[in-house]
């Protein structure tokens, strides 16, 4: 007598049920993929890469210095007017063999055109005709601050300024907005 070695399971016997479950979870797949696609390929445009800074050192100042030259005290850069790229802000002072010389403050931008320096000046912060000395100058999320040092009156030394005042320029406008944090008072 032979024996299968298969026997009768009734599991394995398909029922139409079972064809009816396997079709409604193949048709619910089927919709899933459907409604959940990606997006529709395309080439996305990396951002523009923002500018480098102007170099403060190509620019050329409006300062009078009777034929001595200039120099850049201290600089800093920031996106001034939202547009991505850096400006550079640099005080700047004729070279004086002794006392100090006063400063202005200058923004500077990209040059335009052929043969244009690498830098412009833009604005003006600070005249140096307004005999102020800059020192705690810095740029801050686009904000131009700093503390202006003069004079109370022409008796007082160019060495010893005895007025301080704390400022900021923002741009708002089209133009820079000057903002005293305190009154000028006496250092």
């Amino acid at each position: 007598m032979q024996t299968s070695a298969v026997t009768d399971l009734a599991h394995t016997h398909a029922r139409p049920v079972h064809w009816l479950a396997t079709a409604t979870a193949m048709a619910g797949v089927v919709a899933l993929a459907g409604i959940i696609q990606p997006g529709p390929a395309g080439a996305t445009a990396a951002p523009p890469t923002p500018r480098p800074a102007p170099d403060a050192a190509t620019a050329h100042y409006p300062l009078q210095c009777g034929g001595a030259p200039s120099t850049i005290a201290q600089k800093a850069t920031g996106d001034l007017d939202g547009d991505g790229n850096p400006e550079t802000v640099a005080v700047v002072h004729c070279e004086a063999g002794s006392g100090t010389p006063p400063s202005g403050i200058y923004v500077l931008t990209h040059g335009k055109g052929a043969g244009a320096p690498a830098a412009r000046v833009v604005a003006t912060l600070v005249e140096p005709a307004q005999q102020k000395n800059v020192t705690g100058f810095a740029i801050r999320d686009g904000v131009v601050r700093a503390t202006l040092l003069g004079y109370s009156s022409p008796d007082v030394p160019s060495c010893c300024p005895d007025q301080s005042e704390q400022v900021t320029w923002r741009w708002r406008g089209g133009t820079f907005v000057r903002t005293a944090q305190d009154e000028a008072r006496a250092v």
